[in-house]
Order: C-alpha cells, then sequence, then structure tokens
C-alpha cells in the first residue's frame, strides 16, 4: 500500500501524487478500486482525483473504466535535463552498439531503489521487447541494475538487500549471494543475468560514467540466448560507454 492518504493535513496535491505514484511496472493499469485500496483512500476521493488528472492528461481512461499513466507525464519525463541530454547523447552510441551486436539496447538509470529504463532500441529480428522504456525494473534482477548498485550509495544497497523478491527461480535471493555478485561486477566491470528477470532472457551491461568518474548509467544489451561472444560484445559496450562520457563532458 502507497500510504494512509487520507491522514489529516494531506493536501489535494500530495494526494494527487500518491494515485500517480499507486503505477509502476506490476500496475500499468488499475482500475478505481485498485487504486483506493493501493493508495488507502476513500473512493469518492480517488475518483475526484482520478477525474481531475485524467482531464490534465496526466492519466489516460479506457474504454472498461481502467485508467494508466497518461501522454502529459511522458512528456514532463523527457524535460528532464539529465535524462534528456543523456537520452539525446547515448542515442547514435547506441545504434553503434546494436549494429556490432545485433542485440537489443538498453540504457538504465538508478531511481530510487531501482533501476529505470532510460532508453531502448533495437533491429527487426529481436523478438519481443522484455521492458520498455519508462519500465523499472529490480535492481538485483538486470543487468544494468547490478551495474548500478555496483557502483551505488551504500543505502542503496541495503535498501535492495532488504527487498530480493526472486523474480524467477535463478533470481538473487540473500544478501552473501549479492554481496558476492556486486564484487564480481566491480571487479569485472560488467554485470550479467541468466534468467533472472525472465526466463530465458540473458543480459550484459557496462557502468556509464559522469564528469567525476561517478557512475551515471548502465549500458547493456539483452539477449533470448545465451551469451557466449563477451570478447566480442564486452569491449563494444565499454568503447560507447566511454563516447557518452567523453560527448557529456564537451557538452558541458
Amino acid at each position: 500500500m502507497a500510504g494512509n492518504a487520507h491522514a489529516p493535513g494531506r493536501s489535494v496535491t500530495s494526494r494527487a501524487l500518491e494515485v500517480l505514484g499507486s503505477f509502476d511496472a506490476q500496475h500499468v493499469r488499475q482500475n478505481l478500486s485498485q487504486i483506493s485500496r493501493r493508495t488507502g483512500m476513500p473512493v469518492a476521493t480517488c475518483y475526484r482525483l482520478l477525474r481531475d488528472l485524467a482531464e490534465w492528461g496526466a492519466l489516460s481512461r479506457g474504454e472498461d473504466g481502467s485508467y494508466a499513466v497518461g501522454p502529459r507525464i511522458a512528456q514532463l519525463g523527457l524535460l528532464a535535463p539529465l535524462e534528456r541530454g543523456l537520452r539525446q547523447t547515448a542515442a547514435p552510441y547506441m545504434q553503434d552498439v546494436l549494429f556490432a551486436t545485433r542485440q537489443i539496447v538498453n540504457l538504465f538509470i538508478l531511481d530510487g531503489t531501482e533501476a529505470l529504463l532510460l532508453d531502448r532500441i533495437a533491429g527487426t529480428r529481436v523478438g519481443a521487447p522484455i521492458a520498455r522504456p519508462g519500465d523499472r525494473l529490480p535492481l538485483h534482477t538486470s543487468a544494468g541494475g547490478k551495474v548500478l548498485l555496483a557502483h551505488g550509495p551504500a543505502e542503496v544497497v541495503e535498501a535492495a538487500a532488504a527487498r530480493l523478491t526472486p523474480e524467477t527461480r535463478k533470481s538473487i535471493a540473500d544478501r552473501p549471494r549479492l554481496d558476492e555478485e556486486l564484487e564480481r561486477v566491480r571487479e569485472r566491470g560488467y554485470a550479467t543475468t541468466e534468467g533472472e528477470h525472465s526466463s530465458g532472457a540473458y543480459g550484459l551491461a557496462v557502468p556509464v560514467r559522469g564528469m567525476e568518474g561517478e557512475v551515471i548509467a548502465a549500458l547493456g544489451i539483452v539477449n533470448l540466448s545465451r551469451i557466449t561472444d563477451f570478447q566480442r560484445i564486452v569491449p563494444a559496450l565499454q568503447v560507447a560507454s566511454a563516447a557518452i562520457t567523453r560527448s557529456l563532458n564537451r557538452s558541458v
């Protein structure tokens, strides 16, 4: 549950944000009763907020009466300076990786205790997408998430370790194994996943660094079969990552 949104003193704005916050990768589309239950707000209150949010374009209402995040939110997200600059800078180098690997190419950033898929490109023969831009993945089950976690602040590691929910039978589910995996990521310079987020999906990602050497994103590929050509794929990702960093520095 997102919180006791009808507690005394909560503003209309905070309640509206609570409604928007009830949407995530597992709750992309919700009806009125689901939103009421997840926010802890009365149905009547939710209905009024949903009506106003839909009118403004923050939410869209389907023919079945359910709600999804609307176009205005997506438009605002694209205006965020870091995300917008990073997406634009990374795009041509992601194309280079696509050309070199023929695999789905993903760009992740840290969003609280999750990995936000900022951008994704793919060719025409890579199969159905496992995640789409705007989706949030657990840090411990995605290659990009592992990169961000391995180089992230201690409080994020602690938060992630406290919620090691397995998504498949191969997901990391205990703290010792998580610590070993993060140390391996730091030593090798890249992270991998093998059916940990979605059965039959394999990922590989490297860090993207900012001006001070801090990790600001993760660049990776996803394959629907086991990754074996590390000697070709890892350098392709690392060259693209270094080029993104150089381009970001020149644009400042």
